[in-house]
């Protein structure tokens, strides 16, 4: 249940299950409908076990807060939007989620160059109106922030196809809901 004019959306899965998270109400954000959520988790539940995540352009933060909810090690949550940060910090207090949930104020093209961090699986669903998806994968494969078999979930709008992304990674997994696409990318 993705509610933007509310501003709440469910965890669908995982130690939180059911519980609702707010967010601003703010038509830039977008969360993932619950049924576009559970086909990523349905695709990436075997590596979630122990993993580190990164969600760019975190927005609710729904996408993290699910996967350490359904048992990732850690979770990045990047977003430039104030309210939205605090909203996210708000969330994982409530959820007692520290020090699981970590979360960085500010573009995710800053953050990327500022850190050192290796991940096992990226989150990546920026405004469909910007066209940034070629730019952040090129930051994410230059800088190794990939760890070796990460696997990269990209939520894009369907007109934007085809996907801008290094010649070295592999589609695994496509689905497409209404006018989003949802694509698994395979770091090799």
């Amino acid at each position: 249940m993705a509610n933007v004019k509310s501003g709440r959306v469910r965890i669908i899965g995982g130690k939180w299950k059911r519980r609702l998270i707010t967010f601003p109400a703010n038509r830039s954000l977008r969360p993932s409908p619950d049924a576009v959520r559970e086909t990523l988790f349905n695709w990436i539940n075997a590596d979630l076990a122990g993993a580190h995540c990164l969600d760019l352009f975190a927005g609710s933060g729904v996408l993290g807060f699910e996967a350490v909810s359904r048992g990732a090690k850690s979770a990045v949550l990047v977003e430039s939007d104030a309210r939205a940060c605090r909203s996210i910090q708000e969330n994982t207090r409530l959820l007692g989620a520290e020090p699981e949930i970590q979360i960085y104020r500010g573009r995710a093209e800053s953050y990327l160059a500022h850190t050192d961090q290796q991940f096992d699986l990226v989150f990546m669903d920026p405004p469909f109106a910007a066209i940034l998806v070629g730019e952040i994968c090129g930051a994410l494969d230059a800088n190794g922030l990939c760890a070796t078999g990460a696997k990269i979930y990209i939520e894009s709008a369907k007109s934007n196809l085809p996907l801008p992304i290094p010649s070295s990674w592999n589609i695994i997994r496509e689905s497409t809901r209404g006018s989003v696409q949802s694509t698994l990318v395979q770091v090799s």
